[in-house]
């Protein structure tokens, strides 16, 4: 049965409610940042300069970040979740209530102290709106949840910056912006309200009051003391913002200064970049299988490299006209649609890359540090978000960069910055190889993995056709999976590489190596007292005539040492492929085929047998080769 789409999420109140709340947020927060921005543009008498005024709003929203993130991952670990959000969300009524005054009366100094409490807010409420999710969704569900919340997020900013302008651009601007910060922070109110209970991770944590101690033992708790996956997560999640905001914050002059075009020209370019994300966000779950598959991972950042030397390939040469472009004006030129394709694809690939890193960074801390870790998280972006704008600025004016080689230069920097990633964490690379396999050679279709237990110490035994069996079953099923191969198999080039990275254990027979042969069961012993599933083949080689082979009395030891659950599995139409043992196999054959994973219910550890096992493995697999 296939599993449920990710849209369901929006039908369940334990999803619903948050996402309604967090994406009012989004939208409340851009109407008024837009709004102050162009009011400052065009419609405030100010005699300061312009230019400062706009850079200290983009000063003023991210300070709080980098001030006040520790404190919300604290308060996100003491308290619960649901009831937090509901009096962060109250706030929000007051302050956008100072702001409509701000609005109605002209003041900007009461606007930017507005803004600065906006970025309080959002700071505060930063880490538990990704911490909740993995209590409320289950693990299948949280690739999906965090698409829909980057695809909500992102769809809110880009609705509540276009809103501002429509709004502003009336004469009773003022009023009709204040009537909405304040509608919409109510709503996002009652939205709240919905969200079910979210019990407090660790209501014991004594608050440390001094932000800049905090932050720093939350930067120290993100950095060091997670596992290198999360930790370099966190730096991949965080490369991700200092890319957008290079993108971000050069469209307005890379629409102006290289297609000609006016405002709506930017607007055009800000809902392509924004769809883009949202559109990538969603795919995530569909391309993932229903699970958090870190493999997308490095398939998103080749994306944002390639598509980003492209934009910066296709720019220049654009035709000028007496008055700037409109967007229909730009679109009447082919080149414009190669542009926003790049556009496009930046947006999609990011999606592919940010969504799996989020997901990682919350199914892989411990509940009682999620808060806090994810507080790290967005005090590293709101770091990374700052330095973009250095960069930018020495890129631009120091080194007299145009716009397009910027964009050459940071796509050409993500390279660097992701081969350090997949370097110091291999596992990003081995399972996006797995994945590959998975999506390109084969269409694997999966049936009864369910009988998988979520949790605790499980044997799989699985009939041995391919040399890449292992592959398609470690990209099949949700948990990390330990594999036993022969050592021959397992020292295969390339393929070595894969395998020693995911744990495999590799065992010869016990007359060709008995030193690797006691090793193997000693290493498939700690693996299974720690929970861990293992996969065994127990025929000991690969079948020769597309049969399965008599197995072997290893599977029995094992057992015997280790009494936990057995789940018989069969691989159904690999047979004949390029990487089986068919004499008549070739590249081309069976190629794009579709393979079946199937599982069988599990059966008790004294009812495990290695004849009952290789029955049960027959009848799965059936007829079919």
């Amino acid at each position: 049965m296939s599993a449920p789409s990710q849209f369901a999420l929006l039908g369940k109140r334990r999803f619903l409610p948050f996402f309604l709340t967090q994406s009012l947020g989004a939208f409340n927060d851009n109407i008024f940042k837009q709004s102050l921005i162009l009011a400052i543009l065009y419609k405030l008498g100010s005699s300061a300069d312009k230019s400062l005024l706009v850079n200290l709003c983009a000063l003023l929203f991210i300070l709080p970040f980098f001030l006040f993130s520790a404190l919300g991952g604290q308060f996100g670990e003491k308290y619960a979740k649901d009831s937090l959000i509901r009096t962060i969300k109250f706030a929000e009524i007051v302050i956008m209530a100072a702001g409509a005054t701000g609005l109605l009366l002209g003041s900007l100094p009461l606007m930017l102290a507005v803004l600065f409490c906006m970025g309080t807010q959002s700071a505060l409420f930063g880490p538990v709106k990704y911490s909740i999710l993995p209590q409320h969704l289950k693990e299948e569900e949280l690739v999906g949840g965090n698409a829909l919340v980057e695809m909500g997020t992102f769809l809110a900013i880009l609705a509540g910056t276009i809103g501002a302008g429509i709004m502003m651009s009336f004469e009773g601007y003022a009023g009709i912006v204040a009537t909405s910060v304040i509608l919409v922070a109510a709503l996002g109110y009652l939205a709240s309200r919905g969200i079910p209970r979210a019990h407090a991770a660790l209501p014991e944590l004594a608050l440390d009051w001094n932000i800049f101690r905090q932050s720093w033992a939350i930067l120290h708790l993100g950095l060091v003391k997670q596992l290198p996956s999360v930790s370099r997560s966190m730096l991949g999640n965080s490369w991700f913002w200092f890319l957008g905001a290079v993108y971000l914050t050069q469209i307005p002059a890379y629409s102006k200064d290289l297609l000609y075009g006016d405002e709506s020209v930017v607007t055009l370019i800000l809902t392509v970049f924004s769809v883009g994300i949202a559109l990538g966000s969603v795919l995530c779950e569909r391309l993932s299988g229903h699970k958090v598959e870190i493999g997308l991972v490095p398939f998103g950042s080749a994306g944002l490299t390639l598509f980003g030397i492209l934009l910066w390939w296709l720019s220049g040469g654009f035709p000028q006209a007496a008055q700037p472009h409109d967007w229909l004006g730009v679109l009447a030129h082919g080149q414009a649609w190669a542009v926003l394709g790049c556009v496009l694809g930046i947006g999609m690939f990011g999606g592919f890359y940010i969504v799996p890193l989020y997901a990682l960074i919350q199914a892989r801390t411990a509940e009682h540090e999620r808060s806090r870790v994810i507080a790290a998280n967005n005090i590293l972006n709101a770091l990374l978000m700052v330095i973009s704008a250095i960069v930018a600025i020495l890129f631009l004016t120091v080194a007299g960069l145009s716009i397009p080689e910027l964009f050459l230069a940071v796509s050409l920097m993500n390279v660097a910055v992701n081969a350090y990633i997949f370097k110091i964490v291999p596992e990003f690379s081995m399972r996006f190889m797995v994945w590959l396999l998975g999506h390109s050679m084969y269409r694997v279709e999966h049936k009864g993995l369910d009988a998988i237990p979520d949790e605790g110490p499980a044997l799989l035994v699985c009939n041995h056709v391919s040399f890449v069996d292992a592959l398609l079953i470690g990209g099949a099923v949700r948990r990390p999976v330990r594999f036993v191969m022969y050592y021959k198999i397992y020292n295969l080039p390339v393929l070595n590489f894969i395998f020693r990275t995911a744990g495999t254990v590799p065992i010869a027979g016990r007359n060709e190596d008995l030193l690797i042969y006691d090793a193997a069961f000693k290493k498939i012993g700690e693996y299974l007292k720690n929970g861990e599933v293992v996969c065994i083949f127990p025929e000991g080689k690969l079948t020769g005539d597309g049969e399965i082979n008599e197995f072997k009395a290893g599977v029995e030891r094992i057992l015997a040492e280790n009494p936990v659950p057995v789940i018989p599995m069969a691989l159904q139409g690999l047979w004949g492929s390029f990487f089986s043992r068919d004499p008549s196999k070739g590249f081309f054959k069976r190629f794009w085929s579709r393979i079946t994973l199937v599982a069988g219910p599990a059966l008790a550890p004294e009812n495990a047998d290695r004849q009952t096992l290789q029955a049960q493995v027959s009848e799965l697999r059936g007829a079919v080769r």
